[in-house]
């Protein structure tokens, strides 16, 4: 379909746009790509003054760590495929096989399936694989440029941080549970509530939200830490600790992060016409039914979207975890903050970096695969029909 003649555009205004998107493009991506590779290096070189010396790697290359034309192309190759594949046949495998009503565990089971194969091919059978290939291969086999996987080593096996890892899950599960159980209930419940006081509770809401984390950990702290004296009249000698505790940091970002919750999800309630409840009722619906059985199943990209938003508060949050978390319970953001708390070595700072890129790929791998769902949920959220 052709643009209308007085709706197109110069070519200066297209390539100054163009070039402008490409430039924030690069700024954006640049620092993401440049500590991925300071990731696979040793300190010389991921401190290395010559950018070249980054990229390339001679000092890692001499210790006999390195990669192959033939491991760069076959690892590229991989990658591709399983960035092609979750983009555009997982989602499709998902509406297939889920029936109505399980499509979030059927997310769920799909992406950790996902990871799992991802892991398994890319980091054991290809290595393998390549091994092989490389022996065979000549020229093509010898390496080329440093790189080297013992910062992650470190990281993960060395210092334990697959516990942080563990305690991030905990705490994001639990804070993306409660918030999507009640801001669903609720935004339903206000989207379809005709009195002005549904609005003036958001309001509230809202204020609520706007408040810094500072001011609501100081008001839970000392509540936290007296737990057990506080709760003793009640559970007598088996009173809990709170202070400490994942759930305890699950209750307060539940707490902040519910009222925005609440506001999106009814704003997309909002948009699904009410004459879906109300042929759902004359079909014999309760109204808790019609809420299951007719609405969620059209709420679902919202839904995702929201759930997205409350995953990114609980996943990268500094402050809360870091004050109402002991050492065993820490998350993965305050505990990279650890490796600069210590005398900092360059040998701690490479593996901080290496802990940092641990912490993105979860990201990319949830915005790659719900890719659809966020672009139809913010769509929806933002267009009132």
């Amino acid at each position: 379909m052709s643009t209308p003649k007085a709706l197109r555009q110069s070519a200066a205004l297209r390539f100054g746009s163009a070039g402008f998107l490409i430039f924030w493009c690069l700024i954006a991506a640049f620092p993401i790509f440049w500590i991925l590779v300071m990731s696979f290096k040793n300190p010389v070189d991921a401190f290395a003054s010559n950018p070249l010396d980054v990229i390339f790697g001679p000092a890692t290359l001499a210790e006999g760590d390195g990669l192959s034309i033939m491991d760069v192309v076959l690892g590229l190759g991989v990658l591709w495929l399983s960035f092609r594949f979750a983009f555009r046949h997982l989602p499709e495998m998902v509406e297939k096989f889920t029936k109505p009503g399980t499509v979030i565990m059927g997310w769920v089971i799909a992406v950790l399936g996902f990871a799992l194969v991802f892991i398994v091919v890319f980091f054991g059978i290809l290595p393998w694989v390549l091994t092989g290939l490389n022996a065979m291969s000549g020229p093509l086999g010898d390496p080329i440029i440093g790189l080297t996987p013992k910062n992650y080593v470190s990281v993960w096996v060395d210092n334990e941080f697959y516990r942080n890892f563990i305690n991030s899950l905990i705490v994001t599960g639990g804070v993306v549970t409660v918030s999507l159980t009640v801001g669903t209930l609720a935004g339903y419940g206000l989207a379809r509530s005709g009195s002005n006081l549904a609005f003036w509770l958001l309001i509230l809401a809202l204020i609520f939200r706007a408040l810094p984390h500072s001011v609501l950990v100081a008001g839970y702290l000392p509540v936290f830490i007296n737990s057990a004296e506080i709760l003793r009249p009640i559970l007598g000698d088996a009173a809990p600790t709170l202070y400490g505790k994942p759930y305890a940091v699950i209750a307060v970002l539940v707490a902040i992060n519910q009222p925005f919750t609440i506001w999106m999800l009814r704003s997309f309630f909002q948009n699904i016409p009410m004459e879906l409840d109300e042929a759902a009722r004359v079909d014999g619906c309760s109204h808790f039914q019609a809420f299951r059985r007719v609405i969620m199943p059209v709420m679902w990209p919202g839904v995702i979207t929201t759930g997205l938003f409350s995953f990114l508060l609980g996943y990268n949050d500094f402050l809360v975890t870091s004050l109402l978390l002991d050492a065993q319970n820490q998350t993965m953001v305050p505990a990279i903050a650890g490796y600069f708390n210590r005398e900092t070595t360059t040998t701690d700072q490479v593996e901080a970096i290496a802990a940092a890129v641990s912490i993105t790929a979860p990201l990319f791998l949830l915005v790659m695969v719900f890719q659809r769902q966020i672009v139809s949920g913010l769509t929806a959220g933002a267009v009132k029909g």
